[in-house]
């Protein structure tokens, strides 16, 4: 085993959306650089691609049959709980919930597979209602700052994954770069809960958020 413990499984790219970011950047890799996650593959398929190469070659990978099935077939082979990334409304998650899922991760891909798409914060309370405490629900996409880990844990998020922030911070500074970040939204967390009278993380409660919906229902009173 490497360590890991847990497997994030993405459900929701039977294929790879147009992103015209990577055909218009047409960027590759230089020879020196390589990619150790696939060094048993033939990258050299990535050169013939009229995108950026990586996106492509990933694409040819992606078995279209998958279904849920398999995330239960899954379990049969590994003791390592599976999480099923890219949940967006309460009907996948009663699925994903039906077949075994040990924890879900609201996503959409930045939006970079369909845009327009649901933002995943409008989203999470769905998700959340419907799971009903069965399983830890987790949120990535649009955490930016401390303050939008705050309102994901108050609409009842277990967690947040950090995307943008981390990879930018990384290519600007390395490892130093991404603890400064990763420090800087633990104090802003920090602070947007002093502010908000919240000792601890159990004390971040619903109350503490007003949604569009919220507004508009109140409107209607």
């Amino acid at each position: 085993m490497a360590g890991f413990k847990a497997i994030a499984l993405t459900v929701d790219t039977p294929r790879l959306g147009r992103r015209e970011a990577d055909i218009k950047n047409r960027f590759n890799l230089p020879p020196h650089l390589v990619l150790e996650n696939f060094a048993a593959l033939d990258l050299g398929k990535m050169d013939k691609t009229d995108d950026s190469g990586l996106a492509s070659y990933v694409a040819s990978q992606v078995d279209q049959s998958l279904c849920w099935e398999d995330v239960r077939w899954l379990q049969t082979i590994t003791s390592l709980p599976i999480l099923v990334k890219g949940v967006m409304t309460a009907e996948d998650t009663r699925i994903a919930i039906e077949y075994g899922a040990a924890g879900i991760i609201v996503s959409n891909h930045g939006a970079r597979q369909l845009d327009y798409v649901p933002a995943t914060i409008s989203c999470l309370e769905e998700v959340v209602r419907e799971a009903k405490g069965r399983l830890p629900v987790f949120l990535d996409g649009g955490v930016r700052r401390g303050t939008d880990v705050f309102k994901a844990l108050a609409l009842g998020a277990a967690g947040v994954f950090i995307g943008r922030p981390v990879l930018y911070s990384l290519a600007v500074d390395g490892e130093a770069g991404v603890r400064k970040v990763l420090q800087m939204l633990r104090d802003e967390l920090e602070l947007a809960m002093a502010l908000s009278g919240c000792p601890s993380l159990r004390d971040i409660t619903r109350a503490h958020v007003v949604t569009d919906g919220d507004r508009i229902r109140r409107a209607r009173l």
